[in-house]
């Protein structure tokens, strides 16, 4: 009696959602198809890159467990995500030029199916898959990315050259409150001829501090200034203030100086916003290359939406040389796509784009690409 009260309300929510056993078909075709590829280039993936790595591993004695857990482990969602819309496309290529040649999409149009709510399927698992892609990259891989990071950095890469002072530092670090050093030394921490200012609103100056170095204290997690004297300008008179040691209150930490690239990669979605705001504070120079990371994380999920409306359009008929031919103009337009989204991140980066536009001009262009082929798809 339950099973059949079950049975029931499953068929009213099929009922609702417009679900049909031909959608069911073609959403595990699609999903099927689509996590059994990824699988398959993720082993081959790992396979050729602990080939390449283990004599790293073996020279450095790196854990069985920890190549297993720490690297491997994290390195499988990194892996699946950058080529998720690529496989997406594969399988939509795939299974349905295989329905196209046994004549299933013929005999799904003839049951009076149009084109359009065939789609349905498809944009359902795509979806499913964007969703999924998004949730990844935004809070999973993040964290991955950090112990996989740490693991590379022990017992692969090589020790990293010193890195050379920073000359000439100047960075807003609150509104209307710059700092000055004239040089940085990454390595001791230190900063030589070192000046903080505030100003009003209407540009002038309320204060300066200036010391003849700071040094970052790593247990209060705080710069001091080392003999400094502070000049304070108010109702036009100028009271100074002179010390051996004081503390201060800046944003910037030392790793702000000279990050790694890849610790864009290791931030979640929020935590990325909140440091975009605090670069975009700061007038750093890093900024563009995080707000490209932001844009890339919401432009390449949306991506799948554009290459299964591309595969279908492409394979949904017989074409003269078959399946083959069909996945060689798929697999041409789909790594044409993924190019063009690289170069793309690449002119913001190095030119003068705005990242929101260069990141989503593929996309835009692709959109309308899919949208040509759909319009002279078979109906």
């Amino acid at each position: 009696m339950e099973k059949q009260k079950n049975k029931n309300n499953f068929g009213k929510t099929l009922a609702i959602l417009k679900i049909k056993i031909i959608d069911i078909y073609i959403i595990r075709k699609f999903l099927g198809t689509f996590f059994l590829s990824l699988l398959m280039i993720i082993i081959i993936a790992v396979v050729f890159d602990f080939a390449e790595k283990i004599d790293d591993f073996m020279e450095k004695e790196a854990p069985v467990k920890a190549i297993i857990f720490d690297y491997y482990l994290n390195f499988i969602p990194y892996f699946a995500t950058l080529f998720a819309p690529l496989f997406v496309f594969i399988s939509v290529i795939f299974f349905t030029s295989r329905m196209a040649v046994n004549t299933e999409i013929i005999a799904i149009l003839n049951s009076g199916m149009s084109f359009r709510r065939m789609m349905w399927p498809y944009f359902l698992a795509s979806f499913i898959i964007a969703i999924f892609s998004f949730l990844l990259i935004n809070f999973v891989i993040p964290q991955a990315n950090l112990v996989r990071i740490d693991f590379e950095n022990k017992y692969y890469r090589t020790s990293r050259a010193r890195r050379g002072q920073i000359v000439n530092f100047h960075r807003q670090v609150y509104k209307n409150i710059y700092v000055y050093m004239e040089r940085y030394n990454p390595e001791v921490q230190t900063g030589i001829n070192f000046t903080l200012e505030k100003f009003d609103d209407n540009g002038r100056l309320e204060s300066k501090l200036s010391a003849s170095r700071v040094t970052w204290d790593s247990t209060s997690n705080r710069w001091s200034a080392w003999t400094y004297y502070i000049r304070d300008i108010k109702d036009r008179k100028e009271f100074v203030t002179r010390g051996l040691k004081i503390d201060t209150a800046l944003t910037i930490r030392p790793e702000d100086f000279s990050r790694d690239p890849q610790y864009v990669g290791t931030m979640k979605y929020k935590e990325l916003n909140d440091y975009i705001d605090l670069l975009r504070l700061q007038g750093s120079d890093e900024l563009k290359l995080f707000l490209v990371e932001k844009q890339r994380r919401i432009a390449n999920p949306f991506s799948v939406f554009i290459l299964t409306l591309i595969g279908v359009s492409i394979s949904s008929k017989k074409i003269r040389g078959g399946l083959g031919m069909q996945i060689g103009i798929g697999l041409a337009l789909s790594f044409s796509y993924i190019l063009f989204m690289q170069f793309a991140s690449q002119f913001s980066l190095k030119g003068n784009v705005d990242p929101l536009i260069a990141l989503w001009i593929p996309n835009i262009l692709y959109l309308a690409i899919a949208l040509l082929l759909y319009r002279l798809a078979p109906k």
